[in-house]
């Protein structure tokens, strides 16, 4: 006997349902022999439906649901994403390498930075120090043009009093390198050599040193004392950090009664004051004063070019004018008297 194909009756009634078609798909089929309907059984839709309806929840078999082809395709979550918002993934990814790409690619920027400041610093120290290559009766007429520019009410004669001795002046033009802060030792050894051994020495008094070094900038005074501390050596004094920025002046005075200091580096203003405070920087041991006046902050200008600093060398370190400090005064007359000998760097 022939077998008929089956065919799905035409719609009529009520759709069928998803579960009643996936029974009569997931039906298993007859054997080859055939089976025991008959040929032409159809169906009975409407009483399939009122027999499936009189099942109750518990009965009614657990079949997958079959999505229909308006549900939306979602993917299956674990646990651990819904209560934390995803599981953190360790695998390497593409986004990995970019970013050790944009690492690498920002601390080579940040290294020819440094280069060009230090060929900055380089070209700054040799423009700067183009007065330094002067000699001592040049020098001493460019610190009389300076000494002009901060007492514009002195007369001439008054003036001519409060020169600087070219004897005092020490000539180091013959020091033709740039004089930057790493250069200062060798700058110290080449030209000051009784200096650079005093500066190995051990100092007999606490609070005076050997030399004084005055920069304009609190950052430039960082930089030279950090180029210094390796020439003291084992024996020498301490190389003295002294500027007001982050130091009281009374946490300086009590730092130099207790300790012994090779070399003092500092601002103007905080040396003066230093000079003129009670037993604090002594001038007893002192033989050079050393004024930084080749360094330039970022607007190209020395310890001369601005208005404070080139008037706090003259009063607050060297006492002269009518503003003068005590200190200073004292250390004036060492510098006339040649005791204390007056260095450009």
């Amino acid at each position: 006997m022939k077998k008929k194909n089956f065919q799905f009756p035409e719609a009529h009634g009520p759709r069928l349902d998803s579960t009643l078609i996936f029974l009569i798909l997931s039906y298993p089929m007859a054997p080859r022999g055939g089976d025991d309907l008959d040929d032409d059984f159809l169906i009975d839709v409407d009483l399939a439906l009122d027999a499936d309806d009189g099942l109750d929840d518990q009965s009614r078999p657990h079949l997958p649901r079959l999505p229909d082809e308006e549900d939306e395709f979602i993917l299956d979550t674990h646990p651990e994403e819904e209560q934390w918002g995803g599981i953190e993934d360790n695998t390497p990814t593409e986004n990995d390498g970019s970013n050790d790409k944009k690492r690498k690619r920002k601390e080579k920027a940040k290294e020819k930075r440094a280069k060009k400041r230090k060929v900055a610093e380089e070209l700054d120290a040799i423009n700067g120090s183009q007065n330094n290559l002067l000699s001592p009766e040049e020098i001493s007429s460019y610190l009389a043009s300076m000494q002009t520019k901060v007492f514009k009410d002195m007369t001439q004669m008054e003036l001519d009093d409060i020169l600087i001795p070219t004897s005092s002046i020490i000539d180091t033009s013959s020091y033709t390198g740039p004089r930057t802060h790493e250069t200062l030792p060798d700058f110290i050894n080449s030209t000051l050599p009784q200096l650079a051994t005093r500066i190995r020495q051990k100092p007999k008094h606490n609070g005076s040193p050997t030399a004084l070094i005055i920069s304009g900038a609190a950052l430039r005074v960082t930089d030279l004392t950090r180029s210094l501390r390796p020439m003291k050596g084992e024996k020498g004094g301490e190389i003295a950090k002294l500027f007001a920025k982050h130091f009281k002046l009374t946490d300086h005075i009590s730092y130099l009664q207790k300790t012994k200091i090779g070399v003092g580096v500092g601002t103007p203003d905080r040396i003066g004051k230093l000079l003129s405070a009670k037993d604090a920087l002594q001038t007893s041991a002192l033989t050079h004063v050393i004024l930084d006046s080749s360094y330039q902050d970022t607007k190209r200008r020395t310890l001369f070019d601005i208005p404070e600093t080139r008037k706090e060398v003259f009063e607050a370190v060297l006492g002269q004018g009518p503003e003068g400090s005590m200190g200073g005064k004292a250390l004036m007359q060492l510098i006339v008297k040649e005791k204390v000998k007056l260095v450009l760097f």
